[in-house]
C-alpha cells in the first residue's frame, strides 16, 4: 500500500465553512459490528462574506453509505470516497439532508468516533472523531443543537447516555429499548458524546449559587461504585470553586461522567456527559496513590472547567486549540493551588514545565503556543499547547492582577458566548477590560522557543542605588530564525542582609507593586533608589514567566537565598541551582566533587528540618533536579549514564550527609489513623516517603531493611509503591520478593497492574532492558490497551532515560518496534510514545548514531500515519 502523500493545513488559509448546520437529530441503533445512524441535518448557506461558495462536503471516515436524501426525496448527486460525502449540487436556502450509514464499533481499534471498550459503547470525538460515526462538517466553527435518540438490546445496554438533558425513553419490541437527549446548547461537532453499555450509576447532587438543583451522576463497571466517592467529592468541590472564583454555574440539568478502561487521553469534556479514563475516576486508599487522588481532584476540575471555558464558548478551529486548553490549565491549577499548597503546586507545575515542554520547545517538535500549521492535528495535544499556554494566561494574569483579570474573563463570556472563537478574541477582551494595549503580548503564541532573561546587578553603595540590567534572549526555531522581543512580567525582590526584603523604590520615586517589572525591549536598565547595603537580587520570583534565568548570583547568594527568602519557590529555585552545578559538574567528570556536594547537602538541611513550613514543600525542596533536566542543561553530546549516576551520588550523599535528621523525619512524620487524602495528611507522608528513598540511596543494608519494613507494614498504596519504588531498582534478591508480593496481591486490580507495569519499566536495575521485553509478553499485558502501553511501554520510553537511551541501541529498538506495531491500529499513540526520540541530536554520537537509525526505520515503514509520519519527520528534519 502506497503512503498517503501528508497535506500541510496552514492557519493563513482558514476561511468560513461554506455551509452552517443548525439542528441535528441522530437516531443511533447500537450493534456491536453493524451500528446503524439516521442523521437529519438542518443546513443553510453561510453568509459570512469571507465564507467561499461551493458544494456541500461533509467528513466521513470508515462509514458504510446506504442512502442520502434532500428534503426527503433519495439523491444520486453527490460523490463518497473514504474522506468524504460531497452533494455537487445542493438547493439554493436552507434545507434538509438525511443520511443512512453503518460503522463497526467492535472493530474501532484507533479508539475515535464510537467504538467498544470492555462491551461499552462510548465515542471520542475530539478533535475528529464524530466523522467516524456519521458524515458532517466536522470543524469546532460548526455549531448546531442536538437531539439523540440512542437505542440498543436492553441487556447489553441498559444505559444510555448522550449530552443534554434526557426528555424520553422506553421500551421496544424484541428486547431492546431507546434514550432521547436534548442539547439544548449549541455545540460543535467534537464535544458531541454517547455512551450505552451494562453500567453502575453513582448519584449525588449539588446546589448552584442561584439554588438550582443539578443531578450528578458517575458511571462505571458494576462493583466499582464504592471507589467514586473521590471523584464525586472533587466534582463538587470544583463546582463551588468556579461560582466562588470565577462567577461561572452550571447550566443543564444534569452532569454525569462514564469512566471506560479504553481511551487514548486523560478524559474528555464533552458538554455534559464527561468521559474518563477509568483511573482518573476510581480511587481507594489500598488501590491509590495520594498522586492518584490529587490527579483524580484536578482533572475532575479541569474537564468541568472546560463547560465554560472550552464548551460554551469554544474554538474557531484547531489552531486556536490552546485557547481552550491553556485557559483551563491555568484555572485548574489555580484550583489545586486554592485546595492544596500553593508554593507545592507552583514547583509541580515548573518541574513538569522545564523537564518536558522547555524540552520540546528547544528541540525539532518545537512549535508556538499557536502553530502556523499542521498536518496530523492530533500531534499539537502537546505540552507546549497546554502547559506553555496555561504559563500565557498566568502572565496575563500577574499583568492585570485578579481583579483586572475577572474583568477580562466577564467581558470575554458577555462577547462571545455561544461562539467559536479565536485567541485574538480572549487577548481583546482582557485589553478592553483593562483599556491596556496587549498587542505585543500575542508574540508570546506566535513565536515558538523558550526566551532566555539574562540578567547583570549593579550596587553603588555611595549612591545608595542598584541597577538592574536585563537582556531577552530569543534563540532560533524550527521555521523561525528571528523572533521579536515579547513582554515579561518579572517579579523581583531584593533581600537585605538581615534576611528582610528592601523596599523596592525606583529612582524617580515610584514603588514597585508586588515587585513586579515589566520587560518589554531586547534591553532594559532598572534602577532603584535608597539601597544603602548590597541586596542579594531574588529574580522571576513564583516563576512569573516561562522563560529561563541567567542570574548573576554566586555560591554564597544562592546558599542566603535557600535560608532566607521570603519567596518559597525562589527558596526552592536557590537549592536546584545550587545542586545543577554540581550535577552538571559530576556528569561531565569533572574533577572530585563529594566535599562540594557535602556542602550542599548542609545547606538543604535547614529547610528539609524547619517545621513551621509545609512537610509538602519540605519534601519537594529536598528532591534534585531530574535526569532530563539535567541532560536539558548540558544541551549537547550527553552521556545518559554519566548524568544518571551523577543525580544518583548526589542523592547518596544528601541521605549519607542528612541521616540523623531523615531517620527523625522518617520517624516524626508517620500518619496515625485511618487514610485520608486531605493535604495535610498527603504533605507529611511526602516528606516521610522522601527521607525513606534518601536513606536507601546509598543502598546500605539499614537502608534497604527499612525500605523492605515500609513495604510490609504499609496500609495504604502510597506508601507501598514509595518502598517497591526503591526495591524494583536493587539487583537484589529484595526486588523480586516484593515485586512477586505485590503482584500476587494485585493481580486481580487493572489500575494497579498498571503501576506494577510501570515500576519496573522506570526501574535502574541493570537488567530492566531484559524485564521489559518479557513483560511485553506478560499474559496481562495487552498492546492494544492504552494505559497498558502507556505502563510499560511509555514509562520506558518517557520516564527512563538510563534504559532508553541504553548504550547498546537496545531501548531504541524496544520503543521502535513497538511504536511501528502499535502504528497500524492506533497512530494517535504511536505518535506520542515517537516523540521520545524528540532529545536525540543532543546525546554523545553513538547514541545519536543509533536513534536516527530507528527513526530512520519507522519513517521508512510502508503505511506509516500521518500522525507518526509527521513526528518523525519533523525529527529527522
Amino acid at each position: 500500500m502506497k503512503t498517503e502523500e501528508p497535506r500541510t493545513i496552514y492557519l493563513k488559509d482558514y476561511r468560513p465553512s461554506p455551509y452552517l448546520i443548525e439542528t441535528v437529530d441522530l437516531d443511533v441503533a447500537l450493534a456491536p459490528e453493524n451500528t446503524r445512524v439516521r442523521s437529519r441535518l438542518k443546513v443553510k448557506p453561510n453568509d459570512d462574506p469571507d465564507a467561499p461558495a461551493g458544494p456541500l462536503t461533509l467528513d466521513g471516515e470508515k462509514l458504510e453509505l446506504h442512502s442520502v436524501k434532500i428534503n426527503g426525496t433519495p439523491i444520486n448527486d453527490y460523490t463518497a470516497d473514504d474522506q468524504s460525502l460531497t452533494i455537487t449540487s445542493p438547493p439554493e436556502g436552507p434545507f434538509e439532508v438525511e443520511i443512512e450509514t453503518t460503522c463497526n464499533p467492535q472493530a474501532n481499534e484507533a479508539l475515535e468516533g464510537l467504538y467498544r471498550s470492555g462491551g461499552i459503547y462510548c465515542t471520542q470525538c475530539e478533535p475528529e472523531g464524530f466523522r467516524r460515526i456519521t458524515y458532517f462538517i466536522d470543524r469546532p466553527d460548526v455549531l448546531a443543537r442536538y437531539r439523540v435518540r440512542v437505542e440498543a438490546d436492553k441487556r447489553e445496554a441498559p444505559v444510555l447516555l448522550a449530552n443534554g438533558n434526557l426528555v424520553e425513553d422506553g421500551d421496544l419490541d424484541d428486547g431492546r429499548h431507546f434514550a432521547v437527549w436534548e442539547d439544548p446548547f449549541p455545540k460543535p461537532s467534537y464535544l458531541f458524546a454517547l455512551v450505552g453499555g451494562n453500567l453502575a450509576c453513582v448519584q449525588d447532587s449539588f446546589i448552584t449559587k442561584t439554588g438550582r438543583a443539578i443531578d450528578l451522576r458517575i458511571y462505571v463497571e458494576p462493583g466499582k461504585e464504592g471507589r467514586c466517592g473521590w471523584a464525586m467529592e472533587s466534582l463538587k468541590t470544583a463546582m463551588r470553586w468556579d461560582e466562588e472564583r470565577f462567577g461561572l454555574e452550571y447550566d443543564l440539568d444534569i452532569y454525569m461522567i462514564v469512566a471506560v478502561s479504553d481511551f487514548n487521553m486523560g478524559a474528555m469534556e464533552n458538554k455534559g456527559l464527561n468521559v474518563f479514563n477509568d483511573k482518573l475516576i476510581l480511587a481507594r486508599p489500598d488501590i491509590a496513590t495520594d498522586t492518584d487522588y490529587e490527579s483524580i481532584e484536578a482533572v475532575i476540575a479541569h474537564e468541568y472547567f472546560h463547560n465554560w471555558t472550552g464548551n460554551r464558548v469554544t474554538c474557531r478551529d484547531w489552531f486556536q486549540l490552546c485557547l481552550k486548553e491553556g485557559l483551563t490549565v491555568f484555572r485548574d491549577q489555580e484550583f489545586t493551588a486554592d485546595q492544596r499548597s500553593r508554593p507545592v503546586k507552583r514547583i509541580e507545575d515548573v518541574r513538569l514545565l522545564r523537564a518536558r515542554q522547555f524540552s520540546e520547545d528547544a528541540g525539532p517538535l518545537a512549535h508556538p503556543v499557536r502553530p502556523s500549521s499542521f498536518v496530523e492535528i492530533n500531534n499539537f495535544y502537546t505540552l507546549t499547547v497546554y502547559e506553555k499556554g496555561g504559563e500565557l494566561c498566568r502572565m496575563l494574569h500577574t499583568m492585570l492582577g485578579e481583579d483586572g483579570f475577572q474583568a477580562g474573563m466577564k467581558l470575554y463570556f458577555e462577547r462571545h458566548d455561544g461562539q467559536a472563537v479565536t485567541v485574538e478574541d480572549f487577548v481583546a477582551a482582557m485589553a478592553d477590560a483593562n483599556d491596556r494595549d496587549l498587542s505585543q503580548f500575542m508574540r508570546w503564541y506566535n513565536q515558538a522557543g523558550t526566551p532566555e532573561v539574562v540578567c547583570r546587578f549593579e550596587h553603588d553603595a555611595s549612591e545608595k542605588t542598584a541597577k538592574l540590567h536585563v537582556t531577552q534572549v530569543h534563540a532560533p526555531s524550527p521555521g523561525q530564525p528571528e523572533k521579536e522581543p515579547v513582554p515579561i512580567p518579572l517579579r523581583i525582590g531584593l533581600v537585605g542582609p538581615d534576611g528582610e526584603d528592601m523596599p523596592l523604590i525606583l529612582k524617580n520615586g515610584s514603588e514597585v507593586p508586588g515587585g513586579l517589572l515589566m520587560v518589554t525591549e531586547r534591553e532594559q536598565t532598572f534602577e532603584f533608589a535608597d539601597v544603602a547595603h548590597r541586596p542579594i537580587p531574588s529574580l522571576l520570583r513564583g516563576f512569573s514567566a516561562p522563560v529561563k534565568l541567567s542570574s548573576p548570583l554566586d555560591d554564597a547568594d544562592l546558599d542566603f537565598l535557600m535560608r532566607h527568602d521570603s519567596d518559597l519557590f525562589n527558596r526552592w529555585q536557590a537549592a536546584q541551582t545550587q545542586a545543577m552545578k554540581r550535577l552538571v559538574a559530576m556528569a561531565r567528570g569533572e574533577g572530585e566533587f563529594v566535599p562540594d556536594v557535602r556542602e550542599f547537602a548542609l545547606a538543604v538541611g535547614p529547610t528539609l528540618t524547619d517545621d513551621w513550613l509545609e512537610p509538602a514543600y519540605r519534601a519537594a525542596f529536598a528532591v534534585p533536579p531530574s535526569e532530563l533536566d539535567i541532560a536539558q542543561e548540558i544541551g549537547a553530546d550527553v552521556d545518559p549514564t554519566g548524568v544518571h549516576k551523577a543525580r544518583r551520588d548526589l542523592r547518596a550523599t544528601l541521605g549519607h550527609t542528612l541521616q540523623g535528621d531523615l531517620q527523625r523525619l522518617y520517624e516524626d512524620y508517620a500518619v496515625p489513623g485511618e487514610y485520608q487524602p486531605d493535604p495535610d495528611s498527603v504533605g507529611k507522608r511526602s516528606l516521610r516517603n522522601t527521607a525513606l528513598a534518601l536513606l536507601a540511596a546509598e543502598e546500605t543494608e539499614d537502608g534497604v531493611k527499612r525500605a523492605q519494613t515500609h513495604f510490609k507494614n504499609a496500609d495504604n498504596m502510597t506508601d507501598s509503591m514509595a518502598a517497591l519504588r526503591i526495591l524494583a531498582g536493587l539487583d537484589r534478591p529484595e526486588r523480586d520478593e516484593a515485586l512477586e508480593t505485590f503482584y500476587d496481591r494485585w493481580k486481580d486490580e487493572q489500575l494497579v497492574l498498571d503501576k506494577w507495569f510501570a515500576i519496573q519499566a522506570q526501574s535502574t536495575a541493570s537488567d530492566t532492558l531484559d524485564r521489559v521485553e518479557r513483560l511485553r509478553r506478560h499474559p496481562a499485558f495487552s498492546i492494544k490497551n492504552p494505559n497498558r502501553v502507556r505502563a510499560l511501554i511509555g514509562a520506558l520510553a518517557h520516564g527512563n532515560p538510563l534504559h532508553f537511551h541504553s548504550a547498546d541501541g537496545r531501548g531504541y529498538e524496544f520503543v521502535g518496534e513497538s511504536i511501528m506495531e502499535i502504528d497500524g491500529f492506533n497512530p494517535m499513540i504511536a505518535a506520542r510514545l515517537a516523540s521520545a526520540f524528540s532529545s536525540w541530536k543532543m546525546l554523545e554520537p553513538g547514541r545519536r548514531a543509533m536513534a536516527q537509525q530507528m527513526l530512520e526505520r519507522i519513517a521508512a515503514k510502508e503505511g506509516l500515519s500521518r500522525d507518526t509520519s509527521e513526528v518523525v519527520g519533523k525529527m529527522l528534519g
